[in-house]
């Protein structure tokens, strides 16, 4: 007697998903200067634990743990998660003009570093957890970008963070407005 398999398959479509960001363009990337201790402040909005790399592997997670039973939002999640990507890049090659490393280490002030780790990571079971997560952590980077631009002077750079800024509150407004 031949034993049947049983089939499984994501059946949503991720075609044509596109990053979830505001109608705006982006500042130039440009620097005044080299400096190390800007690179260093931006190392940790690149990965810390607050961080757009920790946004993309939450929001990546998320995404392919609902997706197949709730592929709408899987959508949005994952549309999120590419403007997070976004971010990600933008800042990496602040990092990089400032004269900083992109190694996925983050450098405090006090000399402390700690590479990326995916403790970071908020992944409640629960979808309308898995939200309420993400909406906590797009507000604490707005917060932790906002203490970064009080201590940057450097107007190029602030307003790269400015911009970014815009696309979170735009994150937070869309994660509200989900029926989940």
């Amino acid at each position: 007697m031949e034993e049947r398999k049983t089939l499984l398959a994501n059946e949503c479509d991720f075609r044509g998903v596109r990053p979830i960001m505001m109608e705006l363009p982006y500042p130039a990337i440009r620097v005044k200067e080299k400096n190390t201790a800007y690179a260093n402040l931006l190392s940790i909005d690149y990965c810390g634990a607050v961080s757009e790399l920790s946004a993309i592997a939450q929001y990546i997670n998320n995404e392919n743990r609902i997706s197949g039973e709730y592929c709408s939002l899987g959508k949005t999640i994952l549309g999120i998660g590419m403007a997070e990507m976004m971010h990600l890049q933008k800042l990496g090659e602040l990092i990089c003009l400032l004269g900083g490393n992109v190694d996925y280490t983050a450098r405090f002030q006090n000399g402390r570093q700690k590479m990326w780790t995916p403790e970071y990571l908020e992944l409640p079971r629960n979808v309308r957890k898995m939200i309420m997560a993400d909406i906590e952590a797009e507000r604490d980077a707005i917060s932790q970008y906002k203490m970064h631009m009080k201590m940057i002077n450097d107007e190029y750079i602030n307003a790269i963070l400015a911009r970014i800024i815009k696309d979170e509150e735009y994150h937070i407004m869309i994660l509200q407005s989900l029926p989940y």
